[in-house]
């Protein structure tokens, strides 16, 4: 696989590219693209080369992409985006789900690149999980394989909502009422789950729900807004005990996305680890001994996608 390489990691909103020019060296040029003002996935690379990359014809390349991918074909979750990488002319291209790139990037990050959110520190070479609300909801698992870890994908974003208090149920009840007969964890764990979020506590208290967004929300010190935010950590929480207990993640349940950076430190004071530790009251103890961590990386997925693809190469020319 001739260098450069070239990494991405392609969301429902936008579309993060970076070129790898050095084996086992950080994605350089990075920049991100609106994924709706280009047709296709072929289109937004060829603007990433052409104006942020020199021109540059990559000899590889490895894509992680928010939703499923098989073989060489992929379709984004939330967005237009769907067909091949056969169509970008590239001679190696590897496709990942988002969250498989995730994760192959938590043994990479350290120091300032994580913010503790409880529990003790992480059981060297043990099973990991990350997930993260964004545009939706990711999950992915690493599990450790001989001296090195292989990433497992899914789509756990889509299971049934771990609503567990009478309030958090009343929502459920009012969304479904409302007109969306099934609310799965992404529906209510996302940047477009926020404003459902906020709607649906809206409609229990009898309050006439509003226009709003996710930066509103999460900006505002209304009383409305300033519980949903709370509803949501602690959801995000229970959730996070749910993919613990389903991985055995003893290495660590790591949160990345873009959404719980911005409320960082509301999440170390929030009922978060709470509803993790008590997800399932029998065993207790044992997701009490696993840690989670905030993820603050700049651009965690590409970290992952270049070191997924310095795994994957034996032989590299420089061009």
């Amino acid at each position: 696989m001739t260098l450069p390489w070239l990494v991405a990691d392609i969301g429902g909103t936008n579309a993060r590219f970076g070129l790898v020019t050095e084996l086992g060296g950080p994605p350089e040029n990075v920049a991100v693209l609106n994924v709706a003002k280009h047709p296709s996935l072929a289109d937004a690379v060829a603007a990433y080369l052409a104006d942020h990359a020199g021109g540059v014809r990559p000899g590889a390349a490895c894509l992680a992409i928010a939703g499923p991918v098989e073989n060489d074909r992929y379709r984004l979750t939330n967005a237009g985006w769907s067909g091949s990488v056969t169509e970008l002319g590239i001679p190696h291209v590897d496709l990942l789900n988002d969250f498989e790139a995730l994760a192959v990037s938590l043994p990479h990050l350290a120091g300032h690149d994580l913010v503790p959110l409880g529990g003790p520190p992480p059981i060297p070479g043990m099973m990991k999980a990350v997930l993260g609300p964004g545009t939706g909801l990711g999950v992915g698992g690493l599990v450790p394989v001989g001296d090195g870890w292989a990433p497992v994908p899914g789509e756990g974003g889509h299971v049934s909502v771990p609503a567990v208090t009478d309030l958090e149920m009343e929502i459920v009840r009012a969304l479904r009422a409302d007109g969306l007969p099934y609310v799965d964890a992404e529906h209510l764990l996302s940047g477009p789950g926020l404003v459902r979020l906020h709607r649906g506590l809206s409609l229990v208290r009898g309050v006439a729900p509003e226009e709003t967004s996710p930066s509103r929300i999460v900006e505002s010190d209304d009383a409305l807004s300033v519980e949903t935010v709370e509803i949501f950590l602690a959801l995000l929480g229970g959730f996070a005990g749910n993919v613990a207990l389903t991985l055995g993640a003893h290495g660590g349940v790591y949160i990345g996305g873009g959404v719980l950076p911005r409320i960082a430190e509301r999440a170390k004071g929030s009922d978060f680890r709470a509803r993790f530790e008590t997800t399932a009251p029998a065993l207790s103890d044992y997701v009490g001994a696993i840690a989670t961590s905030l993820i603050v990386a700049e651009q965690p997925a590409l970290v992952g996608a270049a070191a997924w693809l310095s795994q994957r190469s034996s032989t590299v020319e420089l061009v």
